[in-house]
């Protein structure tokens, strides 16, 4: 994607991208979820797919298990647990997203409008940011 649409504005590529990314899933049903949430990034597309993918295997389970509730201090210890390394994991993921959104992708193709030098575009241009500060 990032050669195939160098030029192109960040939400257009994640547009593309999450579209693509629908498209290649092989099953119909588990394709429908995406599209029905008129996903726009890859990552909100992944999540409405694997969501549905985890419901559906659930309910395939769920006919032939009882449900039963036990309230102790180690199930809410379990639970406790669980949302502090899921907390963790989303802090995590997010700060991996963000550093790729900052992180301009090179393209010895182009030309930077601005300085008429290779290798990136008008809006990653460090003379303008240079420039800006003063």
């Amino acid at each position: 994607m990032s050669l195939a649409y160098a030029e192109c504005p960040l939400d257009v590529w994640e547009s593309l991208a999450a579209r693509y990314f629908i498209d290649a899933i092989r099953d119909e049903n588990t394709q429908h979820s995406p599209r029905l949430m008129d996903a726009k990034d890859l990552k909100s597309a992944l999540a409405y797919s694997m969501k549905y993918e985890a419901a559906r295997t659930v309910s395939k389970t769920s006919k032939h298990v009882r449900s039963m509730g036990i309230e102790d201090n180690t199930s809410r210890e379990r639970v406790d647990k669980f949302e502090f390394f899921f907390n963790r994991l989303e802090k995590l993921s997010n700060s991996s997203v963000a550093g790729k959104k900052n992180t301009p992708r090179r393209n010895s193709n182009v030309t930077c409008w601005k300085c008429n030098k290779k290798g990136h575009v008008e809006r990653e241009c460090q003379a303008i940011t240079s420039n800006q500060e003063n």
